[in-house]
C-alpha cells in the first residue's frame, strides 16, 4: 500500500497542424524487450525480458485500451497546441508540459506486488523510445523545433531518465515525482493526484530512503522492484536515476535488471551488444555503474 499524508494546500482559438498519431505499443505478459532504431542503425533486440504474475490486462487494461494511454492526453495542453508559438516561449526546446494524471481507482486496496507490476507494466511500453530532453514521451517535435542536442544525433520523441520517471510514476499510480533529477532525488514527500481528500487537491506519499550496502550480494536483496535508484557524483548530487525491476527481471545470466533512460550507450548486453541510449532494461553487475555510483534509493511502494 501507499503511505499517504494529507497536504495542505479570450478565449482564443488558434488552429495548427495537427501532428500524426503515433501508435502506442502494447507489451505481452511476459515481455520481451524488442525496439527498433533507425534502418541504418539495425534493429536492437534485448535477451532480457520482465515476467509478471498478472496477466498484463489486469495490471494496465486501462492504459491499454482507456483514455489514460491515449498519446494525446500527456500533456496539460491540448494536442493541437503542443507545436505552438505559446508552448515554444514557455516551455522551450522541452515542448508540453506533462499532464498530472489522477490517481486510478484500480489501484485502491491492490496488494504492493500488483503495484510495484503496475508500474513496471507502464514503464515497458515505453521501451525503445529514444533519449530525449522532453516532458512527455510521445512528442514528436517539428523539425525546425529547437534542440537539445543527445547522442542519438536527431530529436525524436522520447525522454530523459527523471522525465521518464516521473511520467511512469504518474501514468501508473497517480504519483508525481518531480522531474529533476536533483529535486527528485531529495524529494521525500512526494505528490499524489488524488481524490480521496475532497477538499483537498492532492495527498502525499511519504517515500523511505533506502541506504546502499556495501556488497553487491546485499544490495540485490535490499532494493524491490520499482525503488528508484539514484546514482550520484563525488559532491554526492544525482544525476541519474532508474528503476529497478528486482524479482520479476528475467535475465539469461541472472543479473538483476533496471528500466531507464539513458543518453550514453551502456555496457555491453548478455551478448555482447551495446545496448542503445533511450529506453531499455539493462543488466546491473558488480562492476556497472548502478552499483560503483548508486548512492541511495527512494521508495514509493511500500
Amino acid at each position: 500500500m501507499l503511505r499517504i499524508g494529507r497536504m495542505t494546500g479570450w478565449f482564443g482559438a488558434v488552429l495548427l497542424l495537427l501532428l500524426p498519431l503515433s501508435v502506442i505499443s502494447q507489451a505481452p505478459p511476459e515481455f520481451k524487450e524488442e525496439s527498433c532504431l533507425p534502418e541504418s542503425a539495425g534493429k536492437y533486440v534485448s535477451p532480457y525480458s520482465v515476467r509478471f504474475r498478472v496477466p498484463e490486462r489486469e495490471l494496465i487494461g486501462d492504459i491499454l485500451g482507456g483514455n489514460r494511454g491515449n498519446i494525446r492526453e500527456q500533456s496539460t495542453l491540448p494536442f493541437y497546441r503542443w507545436d505552438s508559438h505559446f508552448v515554444l516561449r514557455r516551455y522551450g526546446a522541452w515542448g508540453p508540459p506533462a499532464r498530472h494524471y489522477p490517481q486510478p481507482t484500480i489501484v485502491l486496496n491492490k496488494p504492493v506486488e500488483w503495484l510495484r507490476q503496475r508500474l513496471l507494466a507502464t514503464g515497458l511500453r515505453f521501451v525503445g523510445y529514444d533519449y530525449q530532453h522532453h516532458h512527455i514521451p510521445d512528442w514528436e517535435p517539428p523539425a525546425d523545433w529547437p534542440w537539445l542536442k543527445v547522442p542519438s544525433g536527431r530529436n525524436a520523441k522520447g525522454v530523459d531518465c527523471s522525465n521518464f520517471t516521473s511520467f511512469v510514476y504518474n501514468q501508473a499510480l497517480g504519483i508525481v515525482p518531480d522531474t529533476d533529477v536533483k529535486k527528485q532525488a531529495s524529494e521525500m514527500d512526494v505528490p499524489l493526484n488524488s481524490k480521496i481528500f475532497a477538499s483537498h487537491r492532492e495527498a502525499i506519499v511519504r517515500a523511505s530512503r533506502i541506504a546502499i550496502p556495501a556488497t553487491f550480494a546485499e544490495f540485490v536483496k535490499v532494493l524491490k522492484p520499482g525503488d528508484l535508484l539514484f546514482l550520484i557524483r563525488g559532491d554526492g548530487e544525482a544525476y541519474h536515476v532508474a528503476i529497478w525491476v528486482g524479482e520479476f527481471g528475467q535475465s539469461p545470466d541472472g543479473k538483476p535488471l533496471v528500466l531507464d533512460s539513458t543518453g550514453m550507450a551502456g555496457e555491453p548486453d548478455f551478448n555482447g551488444k551495446r545496448i542503445p541510449p533511450g529506453v531499455h532494461l539493462r543488466p546491473v553487475s558488480e562492476t556497472s555503474s548502478y552499483f560503483k555510483f548508486a548512492g541511495y534509493a527512494l521508495r514509493l511502494i511500500e
